[in-house]
């Protein structure tokens, strides 16, 4: 299970990279600067999980058997596709309404983190 985390966040940087260069040489003449910032914030927070994936397949190698740990790596792919999915779609489209599924991957995030701070001060 250790190693489907790793892969996932692995493939989730890949992706996050490649979008990220896709904002600055392809969106960078075509989005206003508020919306190149709203791709760039997108960006940044599936880079920053994606490496959080990565951490969990490691932790849970080091910690066999940890339940809730998996929920944490699930949490934070939950968070990706909502969070920086909705605010790379709503850079490209202008389709504000699309702001409301943001706070949903905001709070998978958060509730990532706290989940593994919990884990981690159970073992």
């Amino acid at each position: 299970m250790d190693k489907l985390y790793i892969a996932m966040g692995s493939f989730a940087a890949f992706i996050g990279v490649g979008l990220g260069a896709f904002g600055a040489h392809g969106l960078r003449d075509r989005l206003s600067d508020h919306m190149l910032a709203t791709w760039q914030t997108g960006v940044n927070y599936h880079l920053v999980h994606a490496l959080g994936l990565i951490l969990v397949g490691v932790i849970l190698h080091l910690f066999q058997g940890t339940g809730s740990l998996k929920l944490v790596g699930w949490l934070f792919l939950t968070g990706i596709i909502l969070f920086s999915g909705s605010l790379y779609l709503l850079a490209i489209t202008g389709i504000s309404k699309l702001g409301m599924i943001t706070p949903f991957g905001g709070l998978a995030f958060l509730a990532g983190w706290l989940v593994l701070a919990m884990s981690m001060i159970k073992q």
